[in-house]
C-alpha cells in the first residue's frame, strides 16, 4: 500500500476518533483536512516523493467554497427550516393530537396510532427531528402512560414517528444529498415519498398488531364519545391548514411549477400566514424563529464547508480510488457491493450522525454505485432509509437523547432502548422492501417527469 493511501486511511480514522471526542463537527472536518494536507506536503519535501497534495491543489477549495455559497439549491435549507419552526409555533400539532386522541381512543393502540399520524404530519411540515421528537414526547407520551400503555411501546412510538421527517419531503437531508450528488431534489422528494409513507404504515400495522396480540400493552380508553361525523370533521379541520400548505409546497415541486428553492419560499410565507391565522404570530415569535433558523443554517453550512475541504484532501490522497478498488474488489457482485455499503452505513450509524454520513460517505460510494449501473436516485433513497436508523441506534441515536431530555420522571434509557428495538427491525424491513422493489423509489419520479 502506498504512502498516500496510508495517509488517507489515517485521515478517515482520525476523523472518526475526533468525532467521538466531542469537538464540533465542522471544526473536526476542516482541522483534520488541514493537518493531513500539511503532513502530506511535509512528507513530500522530506522523502522527495509526490504524495498528491500541494498548495496549487489546495487552492481549488476557494472556488469550490464560493460555488457552495452560490448554490441556489441550498437556499431551500433555511427556508424549509424556517417553515418547520414557524409551523411548530402555530400549534397545529397540539390541535391534531387532541382530535386524534378522541378519534382513535376506543381502538387498542389508538393513542399510539394517533402519535404516529401526528409524527407523519410533523414530518411533512417541520422535517426537524429534534423538534418533532420533543413535541411528540410532550404531547403524546404523558397521554399514553396515563392510559396504561407499556413505557417501552410509548417511547418507541414517539422516537420512530419523530424520525420520519428525515425521509418524508420536504426533507433537508434530501436537499443536501441532491446538492452533493448533483441530483434533482424534486426527484429525490418523489422517490422518498412512497418509502416514507410505507414506513409510517408499517409502524401503524405493528402497533395495531401488538394491540391484538398483547392487549395489556395497548389498552383502549374508557368513557370516550363514540365515533361520529362531527368528530371526523373536527379532525379534518385540524389537519386541513397544514395539509393545504404541504399540498401547495410539494405539489408545486412535483408538478414542475416551482423549483424546491421557490417552493421553500412559498412554504415559509405560508407558515407565517398560518401562524398569524392561528393567533400565534408576534414580533417575539418571528425573532425566535429567525434566530433559530440562522443558528441551524450556520451549523449546516459550517459542516458543508468542512466536508467539502475534507473530501478534497481525501480525494487528493487517493482515498476515493482506494474505496472504489476496495468495493469493486469484493467477491460479491454488484448486488453484494450495495449490501456491503448499506451494512457499513447501518453500523456507522451507531456512532455517526446522518450529516457526517451524508457529507462524507455518500459522495465516496455514489460513483461506485453509478459505475455498477444502478439508478442513483434509487440508491440515494435507499441510503436515506438506512440513515434513518442512525437516529434510533445507541449509543449516538439522537432521537433517544431528545426523548430522554423531556421524558416524564420514571422513564429511563433502558425503557427507551427496549422501545425502539422493534421499530429498528421495522425500518430494516422497510429498507429491504425498497432494496428488492426498486420501483418504490423510482416509480413516482418516472411518471412525474
Amino acid at each position: 500500500m502506498e504512502v498516500n493511501e496510508l495517509l488517507a486511511i489515517a485521515m478517515f480514522g482520525s476523523f472518526i476518533a475526533l468525532l467521538i471526542s466531542g469537538f464540533p463537527i465542522g471544526w473536526v472536518l476542516g482541522g483534520v483536512a488541514l493537518i493531513f494536507s500539511l503532513l502530506a506536503m511535509a512528507m513530500d519535501a522530506w522523502f522527495d516523493s509526490w504524495i498528491g497534495i500541494d498548495w496549487p491543489y489546495l487552492s481549488i477549495a476557494i472556488p469550490r467554497i464560493w460555488s457552495l455559497m452560490n448554490s441556489w439549491v441550498l437556499v431551500a435549507l433555511p427556508m424549509f427550516i424556517y417553515m418547520g419552526l414557524m409551523l411548530d409555533r402555530a400549534g397545529i400539532a397540539e390541535e391534531l393530537m387532541l382530535s386524534l386522541e378522541k378519534l382513535f381512543a376506543q381502538v387498542r393502540g389508538g393513542l399510539a396510532v394517533a402519535v404516529a399520524f401526528v409524527g407523519l404530519l410533523l414530518a411533512a411540515t417541520t422535517g426537524i427531528i429534534g423538534a418533532s421528537v420533543v413535541l411528540l414526547a410532550l404531547l403524546g407520551l404523558p397521554l399514553m402512560l396515563r392510559q396504561g400503555y407499556s413505557p417501552a411501546l410509548a417511547c418507541g412510538t414517539v422516537c420512530s414517528a419523530g424520525t420520519l421527517g428525515i425521509l418524508i419531503p420536504p426533507s433537508i437531508m434530501l436537499v443536501m444529498m441532491g446538492d452533493r450528488l448533483g441530483l434533482a431534489v424534486g426527484d429525490l422528494f418523489l422517490g422518498a415519498l412512497l418509502p416514507g409513507l410505507m414506513l409510517a404504515g408499517l409502524y401503524v400495522a405493528y402497533i395495531l398488531g401488538l394491540g391484538l396480540l398483547r392487549p395489556e400493552h395497548t389498552p383502549a380508553v374508557e368513557g370516550q364519545a363514540p365515533l361520529s361525523v362531527a368528530l371526523i370533521g373536527q379532525v379534518l379541520l385540524a389537519v386541513l391548514p397544514a395539509g393545504m400548505l404541504m399540498l401547495v409546497v410539494l405539489g408545486s415541486i412535483f408538478t414542475g411549477l416551482a423549483t424546491p428553492t421557490e417552493a421553500s419560499g412559498i412554504g415559509a410565507l405560508g407558515a407565517t400566514l398560518l401562524a398569524g391565522y392561528k393567533g400565534r404570530l408576534s414580533r417575539q415569535v418571528v425573532h425566535e424563529v429567525c434566530l433559530e433558523t440562522t443558528r441551524t443554517t450556520g451549523f449546516i453550512f459550517a459542516l458543508l464547508v468542512g466536508a467539502m475541504v475534507f473530501s478534497l484532501v481525501l480525494r487528493g490522497l487517493g482515498g476515493d480510488e482506494l474505496i472504489e478498488r476496495g468495493l469493486t474488489g469484493l467477491p460479491f457482485g454488484p448486488t453484494g457491493i450495495v449490501l456491503v455499503i448499506l451494512l457499513a452505513t447501518f453500523v456507522l450509524g451507531f456512532f455517526l450522525d446522518w450529516i457526517e454520513l451524508t457529507l462524507i460517505v455518500l459522495p465516496l460510494v455514489a460513483p461506485v454505485i453509478s459505475g455498477l449501473g444502478f439508478d442513483l436516485v434509487w440508491f440515494t433513497v435507499l441510503f436515506a432509509v438506512c440513515l434513518q436508523t442512525s437516529f434510533l441506534t445507541p449509543p449516538v441515536g439522537f432521537a433517544l437523547f431528545y426523548l430522554k431530555g423531556v421524558a416524564p420522571h420514571g422513564i429511563g434509557l433502558p425503557d427507551i432502548y427496549r422501545g425502539v428495538l422493534p421499530f429498528i427491525v421495522i425500518q430494516l424491513i422497510g429498507l429491504s422492501l425498497v432494496f428488492y422493489w426498486e420501483g418504490l423509489a423510482t416509480w413516482l419520479p418516472g411518471i412525474a417527469y
